[in-house]
């Protein structure tokens, strides 16, 4: 065994690509990710819907109006929600309805079938573009979906996406 040890020549690592990295990955992570839109943070309901499996489109990022119907958890009985994508259209579509201000801060009301018929009146009034989607739960009753189908067709809102879950399996 020799006397002298040799001296070890050390490394030295530069950090500072790996800090760019990093910060680049969560940049990118930051700007890809999808956050819940306050609609689904203030609904105090959960719908289950049904599977399909025919149109695989996805519902457009702007121009939509969404018509909710599902079961309430707190008063356990079937209610219509309507929802407007579009901010200025939701301002205004709400001040056409003579809503109170603390409704006026909801992203989606909860509405009765005569309160739709006006919110669909006055959401193709403020922006004839303006798609709409239903989505329901698969429980709830056909009448309810029927009578929304009246007020839709009685103001010509005849073209819209019905919003189910993509069909597993291979049956």
């Amino acid at each position: 065994m020799p006397k002298v040890k040799k001296h070890r020549v050390g490394f030295a690592v530069d950090m500072t690509p790996l800090v760019d990295v990093t910060f680049l990955l969560l940049t990118f992570f930051m700007f890809t990710a999808k956050f819940k839109s306050e609609s689904e943070n203030e609904q105090k309901f959960q719908i289950k819907r049904p599977q399909a499996s025919a149109d695989t489109s996805k519902l457009p990022d702007k121009n939509l109006a969404v018509i909710k119907v599902a079961i309430d958890t707190v008063a356990n009985d079937t209610a219509y929600y309507y929802a407007i994508l579009n901010e200025t259209d939701r301002q205004s579509v709400y001040q056409k309805m003579n809503f109170t201000s603390e409704m006026m801060l909801k992203s989606q009301v909860k509405a009765n079938i005569d309160d739709l018929d006006k919110l669909i009146l006055q959401t193709r009034v403020a922006n004839y573009k303006t798609s709409f989607a239903i989505e329901c739960d698969r429980r709830i009753r056909y009448k309810w979906i029927e009578d929304l189908m009246d007020v839709m067709r009685k103001r010509n809102a005849t073209i819209f996406k019905f919003v189910t879950e993509k069909k597993s399996g291979g049956s």
